[in-house]
């Protein structure tokens, strides 16, 4: 079963209409009750960087805490600790570096695994909760 969590009321309606049996909830990911639930999986793209460096930290231990155990997060970021202007948003956007992402899966209770980059240059962390966590 798939869930879905977005700030935009617009992207939400266009997703509705598209995957209509899909629950979703217009909030921003950092106020989301994730439904109540724990899930085995739990997908942030483009959306971390987007958040001020202490939303960031509260929503990785927030999205850690939502995976069942054996559960897998995957989030995009820069590898690199940088700041910019993102082109799609126009936000200001800042990675807090894969060191300082890594430390906060592993202090959040999951076991990092090795990223990759896609040929957009988005690098994907990847961490999975602990059996019996």
């Amino acid at each position: 079963m798939l869930f879905a969590v977005d700030a935009s009321p617009t992207l939400l309606a266009v997703f509705r209409k598209r995957f209509p049996g899909v629950r979703t909830e217009c909030a921003a990911a950092e106020d989301s009750s994730f439904f109540g639930r724990r899930f085995d999986g739990v997908v942030a793209w483009g959306l971390i960087f987007l958040l001020e460096e202490e939303s960031q930290r509260r929503l990785i231990a927030k999205m850690a805490e939502a995976l069942k155990p054996g559960g897998q997060l995957v989030f995009t970021a820069p590898h690199e600790r940088v700041e910019w202007i993102d082109s799609i948003t126009e936000r200001p956007s800042r990675s807090l570096g894969a060191a300082e992402y890594e430390r906060l899966l592993n202090e959040a209770g999951l076991k990092v695994t090795p990223g990759t980059t896609d040929e957009g240059e988005n690098y994907y962390f990847y961490a999975v909760r602990e059996q019996g966590q």
